[in-house]
């Protein structure tokens, strides 16, 4: 029996459904499968992906909230309002603070839902990559930050949701692929940046000796709300392998900040997810290290 890969998916502002990541589900596994079977036929069933569609938590009452808004009066450029309605609402509506925040609160168990669905369809010591997009980035990144570093003040309905497995306590977290990140904005709430969340995790070597993480951030020069950000200070420096830029979009939106929309849909960053994947999972079944893709 093999030892499988786990995968969440995290989607980004703005109006979502979920089925979010049925297509790039369907591509990342099509890719995994083509670059396996050149090393090996075991290839299927062998990664276990679950969407987080941390939406619902907010789409009821950002609905509500623009049909009252309309009946106030008539506005102009309706279109571009509730656009940002679902898009600065998200982050708004998220945001932790000290006195707690049960939206915080709330999204972070749809995340601890996710990943106890993985251990328990494929062990609870499987490697943990996550790939998560705008604004799912930051979400992502507290909610294993809070695991890393402040486990006392998880709330305890997220606490409700971590079953004592190490996949559920971060603590096989092997990658972390952010996808048009907006995590520099969301730095700006702290007086210094001399904190990241640790990828991979500190404890992966106790569950996969020599096994290798990383931290790829995908960022095109056209998107306004994603940034490279291996360079924001010497701590994240330091815990990000490479940020990448890539140009996301078709004819009509690579070119402009409609290109924030494409992460999911862009084959170089499926097929770098794919090989990470592919490398893992050998690493541990094969034992095979080194692998060419060429």
């Amino acid at each position: 029996m093999t030892q499988k890969l786990g995968i969440i998916i995290l989607h980004g502002i703005g109006s979502q459904n979920r089925h979010f990541a049925d297509d790039f589900i369907h591509e990342l596994g099509k890719t995994f499968n083509k670059k396996l079977s050149q090393h090996t036929s075991q290839f299927d069933s062998e990664l276990v992906i679950k969407p987080v569609f941390w939406g619902k938590v907010f789409e009821n009452e950002e609905n509500k909230l623009w049909e009252n808004t309309r009946k106030g009066g008539k506005m102009d450029y309706a279109l571009m309002r509730e656009f940002v309605i679902d898009f600065i609402g998200d982050a708004i509506a998220y945001q932790p603070t000290l006195s707690g925040n049960p939206n915080y609160d709330k999204v972070h168990a749809v995340c601890a839902d996710a990943i106890h669905d993985i251990s328990e369809a494929a062990g609870s010591k499987t490697p943990l990559f996550v790939i998560a997009h705008s604004l799912g980035t930051v979400i992502a990144s507290n909610y294993f930050y809070d695991l890393q570093y402040i486990p006392k003040r998880i709330s305890k309905a997220v606490k409700g949701k971590i079953h004592h497995t190490p996949i559920e306590e971060g603590k096989t977290l092997t990658a972390f692929y952010s996808l048009g990140c907006p995590i520099p904005l969301w730095s700006l709430r702290y007086t210094d940046f001399d904190k990241t969340m640790i990828v991979p995790s500190a404890s992966l070597s106790d569950y996969y000796p020599h096994l290798e993480g990383e931290w790829l951030n995908f960022y095109d020069r056209d998107d306004i709300f994603g940034y490279p950000i291996k360079t924001i200070d010497k701590a994240y420096a330091e815990i990000v392998t490479k940020d990448i830029e890539v140009n996301t979009g078709g004819l009509l939106t690579s070119w402009n900040p409609l290109s924030h929309l494409y992460y999911f849909k862009n084959q170089e960053i499926i097929n770098t997810i794919a090989e990470s994947l592919v490398k893992t999972w050998t690493f541990i079944n094969l034992k095979i290290k080194d692998l060419n893709f060429n």
